[in-house]
């Protein structure tokens, strides 16, 4: 089974995304960051994601032990998805954080071995990998 390693709140990697705000909000943020509260808007942003998040942790995880998702990096190399085939096993992936795929997995290998991926976060892999396994992706 791959393995899953727990990931600090603020781990070194980041996605970025984009969010359309109203000028009042913006400018609102903009003067807090004036007067120093926030070293910039970024700096704001993640703090109310963070603040956010903390306040709604307990419905965080009740969802993720119902929905059965193990919260962390998932790493999934070649050598496991070469075992598992030499077993005969599919394995089914249920993410919250950043999963991982090998760039050195090719589409066969995973289509052959990858029966379900549900990411909550982020999932890496290559693009033939990716392509292989979109109808598999949730």
């Amino acid at each position: 089974m791959p393995k899953i390693h727990q990931l600090s709140e603020r781990a070194g990697e980041t996605e970025k995304i984009t969010i359309n705000l109203g000028p009042i909000d913006l400018g609102r943020i903009d003067l807090l960051v004036r007067e120093g509260f926030y070293s910039n808007r970024t700096d704001f942003i993640r703090t109310a994601i963070r603040t956010q998040l903390s306040s709604e942790a307990s419905a965080v995880e009740r969802s993720t032990e119902r929905h059965r998702f193990e919260t962390g990096l998932f790493d999934v190399t070649r050598a496991e998805l070469e075992r598992l085939r030499a077993d005969g096993e599919v394995l089914h992936l249920r993410v919250l954080g950043l999963a991982r795929i090998a760039s050195d997995v090719d589409a066969d290998l995973a289509r052959a071995t990858i029966g379900s991926i549900s990411v909550l976060g982020s999932l890496q892999a290559t693009k033939d990998v990716k392509a292989a396994l979109a109808d598999r992706i949730t």
